[in-house]
C-alpha cells in the first residue's frame, strides 16, 4: 500500500487538531509547509501529492499539546516582516500592529526610537524598517529576549541601526545608558491581571514575566509611565499597548505625570494603544 500523500496527511492532522485548536486546518498546513521547508502557498499549489516528511507527525503531536505554532516553527510574521521567536519572548500579535501604525503616523520624521520591553524586537524593528533615517534602542530585562531581538535585527538588515541592551524600569537609574531623549517611545509591557486564566497555549508556553503585572494588570504602567517624560524629546510621542479594559486607568496614570493621551483601537474596535505626549 503506498505511503500517504501530503494532502491525506493534512486532512488527518486537521481532524486530530480540531480538538485542541480553532484553526486546525491552518495549523496543519503551516506545520506541513515548515516540515517541507517551503511556503504554505507552494505547499497548497505544488506539493499535495508529495510523500509526507517524517518530522510532520512529531510537529502535530507538539501542537496537540497546545504548543503555539510559532514556537514549533520558530517564526512569526509581524507587520510584513519575519521574526524568529522562542520561549524567551512573546509571540508578536496582529493587534500590536496598531501600535506600529500609530507610531509611524504620529512621528514620521522620528530619528531616535526607544522600545521598552522589546522581546523579539518586533515593534522596534518594524518601526525602523519604515523609518530609514531612524536609529533605535530596545531594552529588556531578559537576556534570552535580548539575544532573540538582536538576532532579528541582524536578520532584517537592521543591526547597524538597532541596539539591544539590558534594562529594567523597576530599577533606579535604568535610563542612564539610553542616550535619550527619544522622538518615539514604544512599549508593550506586561498587563495581564494575575487572577486571569489564560488559554493553555499562552499560559503554559509564553514567558509569565512578559504577561502578568499585578492584581489589576497595572503595576508596570505605574512604574514605567511616570518615567517617560524625562526621556521623551520635546514634541515626541510614547505609544503604549493596553488591555482593552484598561484605557481609562492607564490614561489617568499618564495624566498624573503631565502627559495627554489619545486612544487608538485595533481592527476589532477594541481599545489597544494609548499615544502619550507632553502637555504644551
Amino acid at each position: 500500500m503506498p505511503d500517504k500523500t501530503v494532502g491525506e496527511a493534512l486532512r488527518e492532522a486537521a481532524e486530530r487538531l480540531s480538538a485542541s485548536s480553532d484553526t486546525a486546518r491552518l495549523d496543519a498546513e503551516v506545520l506541513m509547509a515548515h516540515a517541507l521547508a517551503t511556503s504554505r502557498s507552494s505547499l497548497l499549489l505544488n506539493r499535495m501529492r508529495d510523500p509526507v516528511p517524517e518530522i510532520f507527525a512529531a510537529l502535530v503531536e507538539r501542537r496537540m499539546e497546545h504548543e503555539p505554532v510559532a514556537y514549533i516553527t520558530g517564526s512569526q510574521e509581524f507587520f510584513g516582516l519575519p521574526f524568529a521567536v522562542g520561549p524567551d519572548v512573546l509571540i508578536p500579535r496582529g493587534d500590536s500592529e496598531v501600535l506600529v501604525e500609530a507610531a509611524l503616523a504620529a512621528r514620521p520624521a522620528a530619528r531616535k526610537v526607544l522600545d521598552c520591553g522589546t522581546g523579539s524586537g518586533a515593534l522596534l524593528l518594524a518601526v525602523l524598517a519604515n523609518l530609514p533615517e531612524a536609529r533605535g534602542v530596545g531594552i529588556d530585562s531578559s537576556p534570552g529576549a535580548l539575544a532573540v531581538a538582536q538576532g532579528n535585527a541582524a536578520a532584517l538588515g537592521l543591526g547597524n541601526r538597532a541596539c539591544m541592551i539590558p534594562a529594567d524600569w523597576h530599577v533606579s537609574g535604568w535610563t542612564a545608558a539610553l542616550d535619550g531623549p527619544f522622538d518615539l517611545i514604544l512599549a508593550n509591557p506586561p498587563y495581564v491581571e494575575t487572577t486571569v486564566r489564560l488559554e493553555r497555549s499562552v499560559a503554559a508556553y509564553e514567558p509569565a514575566s512578559a504577561l502578568y503585572s499585578g492584581e489589576l494588570g497595572l503595576d508596570d504602567y505605574r512604574a514605567l509611565i511616570p518615567q517617560l517624560p524625562a526621556i521623551l524629546a520635546p514634541g515626541g510621542a510614547a505609544l503604549v499597548e493596553i488591555g482593552h479594559e484598561q484605557a481609562e486607568a492607564v490614561a489617568a496614570i499618564g495624566a498624573s505625570c503631565g502627559l495627554s493621551s489619545r486612544l487608538h483601537r485595533d481592527l476589532g474596535y477594541r481599545p489597544r494603544v494609548l499615544e502619550f505626549s507632553t502637555v504644551s
